[in-house]
This record gives C-alpha cells, structure tokens and sequence, in this order.
C-alpha cells in the first residue's frame, strides 16, 4: 500500500477549492490534511462561536474508531458508514487496516451525498490502494433503497452475513418529515442477526448558558442552509434502535462509550452535545 498523507492535498478533478465545503471543514476538525485556506477559515470562524465543536468532532470520530475495533473483535468484517464525509483522519478502512491480522480481510462502504465528499474519498481510496475492498456510494441515506442497491454496495457487501452499519453524525440531517425512525428502521430491517448499528447524535443535552447558546447558533446558520441541523435529546434517540438490544454501555454520551483514555480539561465542556449507542440485531 502507498501512503502520502503528508503531502499537500490533491484536489480531484472538478472540485471546487475556492468554497468552503462541510466535508472537507469537518476533516479540519478533525486533524486531517484533505482541505484547504477556506476550509479552514470557515472552520476557525465557527469555532469561534461555538467553542466545543473540534473537540466534539473529535469525540465523535473517537467513538467510531471504538466501534470498528470492537465490532472487528466481535467477528464482524463488513461495515457500511453513512454520511461518511472525507475517509481520511482515522477514518473505517484505516482501522480495518491497523486492526486486522495479515490475511484477514474486511469491506467497507462509504455512502455520502456531497459531491466533493465523494470525488475526495475516490481518489484517497485510489492513493491507498484500497478500492478493491473499500468503496464509496454517491447517495442520499435518507433514501435507503438508494444505498442498499447501490452496485458498489452489492459488490463489496453480502447482506446475508453480520454487517456494522454506522450513522454517526448524521441522524441530525433527517428532519422530522424525514421520520427518523422509520427511516434507520428500514436499514435495520436489511441486516443480519448479528450486525451492528450504532448512531451518534448531537443533542443540547439540556444544557443552557453561553454554550449552549453557541450551539444553538450553529443550528440557526444551518438552518439557513440546504442542509438543516435538528438538535434531539436521549429520549428521542433511544427509540431509533427498536427493538435491538444495546450493548453496554447502553446510550451515553461520546466520551463514555468504552472510553479508553481520560478527557483534557479544554475537551470536557463538549461532553453533554451528542448521545450515542451500539445496538445489535438478535
């Protein structure tokens, strides 16, 4: 395998670098290097507004990364990432490659709806030489039969085996009129006894003050978006896994789901803005 992560960045072909793009601002969040000087602007300027949303992506990215090891030591080698964004920065196919033995294998799906995410993931799965067992799927997830039928996804993934099917980050996309639950049941529904879902979600935690005031000001500016942010608190998040038993530690926030370090004192303010679970299908 090849790797140049330390390189400047290569935009694919017709992409834009002179807009901000949300994938990209979040892989700065991140700590990756697939973004540019507007990118970051933009980021920094949010940041400045509400001051908990890098550590937040962070934590975030930091569940996943416990999801994917913990579903790999549970047997399972195929996972599905919807609103996958820019698959760089510790992302599931880099996991799968530090985790597994030589001679073992594992398949990844990205799914993600933006165009410049998608050009993006083509081409770092292309550097990594990884295409042969890890694709992405231009689709939207709030149309499932979209994703699930998809020839990328037929062709890496067997639905008849376990699959790790992750919604992180992303739940806060669906709108109302979407029907949340409806719609990740109908994912559920396309899994074998054994797969994983597991779902993060921001959240005002039942927070006030300044930080929450902050948030609740990003939400605003989404909201002026095509792409509007829906904030929903643990009781309306739970009931997304049906009837699918949750692995401990139950629904908790990010930094509390089989937490393998200690939080610093400058992260410990993002702890209430974001819920998350693992269930699986019996």
């Amino acid at each position: 395998m090849t790797r140049d992560d330390d390189a400047a960045p290569v935009a694919p072909t017709g992409v834009d670098t002179e807009k901000p793009s949300a994938a990209r601002i979040y892989d700065w969040f991140l700590g990756g290097k697939h973004n540019w000087a507007v990118d970051r602007e933009f980021a920094r300027a949010l940041e400045k507004q509400w001051r908990w949303v890098k550590p937040g992506a962070r934590h975030n990215r930091e569940f996943m990364n416990r999801v994917v090891r913990a579903a790999l030591n549970a047997g399972i080698r195929q996972f599905v990432d919807l609103g996958s964004g820019v698959p760089t920065a510790g992302n599931v196919h880099e996991i799968v490659e530090e985790e597994l033995e030589p001679g073992d294998t594992a398949k990844v799906v990205y799914v993600d709806y933006e165009p410049v995410a998608v050009a993006h993931a083509e081409l770092i799965l292309e550097r990594h030489d990884a295409t042969d067992w890890a694709g992405i799927v231009h689709a939207d997830m709030r149309r499932p039969k979209d994703v699930l039928r998809h020839p990328e996804t037929l062709r890496l993934i067997d639905f008849s085996q376990p699959v790790c099917l992750m919604m992180m980050a992303v739940l806060h996309f669906a709108g109302p009129h979407d029907d949340p639950p409806a719609l990740v049941a109908t994912y559920r529904n396309a899994l074998a006894p054994g797969s994983w879902l597991g779902l993060s979600h921001m959240s005002f935690g039942g927070q006030t003050g300044k930080d929450a005031d902050g948030l609740r000001w990003m939400v605003e500016q989404y909201r002026k978006t095509s792409n509007p942010v829906w904030m929903r608190d643990r009781e309306e998040i739970e009931p997304l896994f049906g009837d699918w038993p949750l692995l401990e530690p139950g629904v908790v926030n990010l930094p509390d789901w089989r937490p393998v370090r200690e939080l610093r004192r400058d992260e410990e303010g993002a702890r209430p803005f974001a819920w998350c679970g693992v269930a699986t299908h019996p």
